[in-house]
């Protein structure tokens, strides 16, 4: 990885003329160069593979005495790590800062210059890591999102999905270039018809580059005795788009239910092989389906 260049090779202190009183160690605290009048949340910065990107993180110590801060690249969650280690995932492993080990001053501001080093061979699309600083017993993590410019590409998977009682469960894998916000609409249809219909919405979750996540969608009104076919869109910006289903039997396992139950999924039978003969057209054939799973109360 290249070192920070010789023009970022000290960190500037700036004296805190208005620092409240802390004890040391209190208070202390990071953010993107304290010089920007915008007072950045995160860091973020544009650049072709190949590219050597320069920023300043800011580290402030009100307290009345010297603290130490150790800095280095981490994940897109922080970590505790050793610099360089397997927790400087994704663009926390490109940053190169111009001091790892900082001593603030008693009421002062060190900014410390860092570069982030973009590989040759990275991909297009959307990068995720963090700065994180360690002092005084705690940790700090920044924000560092960087994108690199070439072709993108948005696409995602829907996978695992399984109906259990109250809930469907499924992963969404980014497998795309692109930092992605997904959309959800389910769709659930028995032997006698439709169950369970929702509308597309934003799902509270950042799916990056390459990430998979497990999510839950709440089903508190399953029905209590049916053969059901669940599926799942996911939709997000740039045209992606996944369908994945499942299929699930709800039995009410009770004794005095238990043989009704048999009855009507032995009538309800020839009705589901008619159903399931029943031409698709080839794009949802090709869709993914978990095995069948038998869901009920046993008493």
């Amino acid at each position: 990885m290249p070192s920070a260049a010789p023009a970022l090779a000290i960190a500037a202190a700036v004296l805190l003329a208005a620092a409240p009183t802390a004890a040391a160690g209190d208070g202390w605290s990071v953010a993107p160069s304290a010089a920007d009048p915008q007072g950045r949340p995160y860091f973020y910065a544009e650049g072709l593979p190949g590219a050597v990107l320069e920023d300043t993180v800011s580290v402030r110590n009100p307290g009345r005495a010297p603290l130490t801060v150790r800095l280095r690249g981490a994940g897109p969650e922080g970590g505790s790590g050793p610099p360089g280690g397997a927790e400087a995932a994704g663009a926390g492993a490109w940053i190169t800062f111009a001091e790892r080990t900082v001593r603030v001053p008693a009421r002062t501001r060190a900014d410390v210059p860092f570069t982030v080093s973009v590989p040759a061979d990275a991909t297009p699309g959307d990068h995720s890591g963090s700065i994180t600083a360690d002092a005084a017993g705690r940790s700090t993590a920044l924000r560092v999102h960087v994108r690199v410019g070439g072709p993108a590409l948005a696409a995602l998977t829907v996978e695992r999905v399984r109906v259990r009682a109250g809930r469907i469960s499924y992963d969404l894998v980014n497998r795309g270039t692109t930092a992605l916000t997904p959309r959800l609409a389910v769709h659930a249809e028995g032997l006698f018809g439709e169950v369970l219909d929702r509308a597309p919405r934003t799902l509270p979750v950042e799916l990056l580059p390459g990430r998979r996540v497990t999510l839950g969608e709440p089903w508190a009104d399953q029905p209590a005795l049916d053969s059901v076919d669940v599926r799942l869109t996911v939709t997000a910006a740039g045209g992606a788009r996944a369908q994945a289903g499942a299929s699930a039997r709800f039995v009410p396992w009770t004794a005095a239910g238990a043989a009704g139950a048999l009855a009507v999924c032995a009538g309800g039978g020839s009705l589901l092989v008619r159903r399931r003969r029943r031409p698709r057209d080839a794009a949802a054939a090709e869709q993914p389906r978990t095995e069948v799973e038998s869901t009920g109360a046993v008493t």
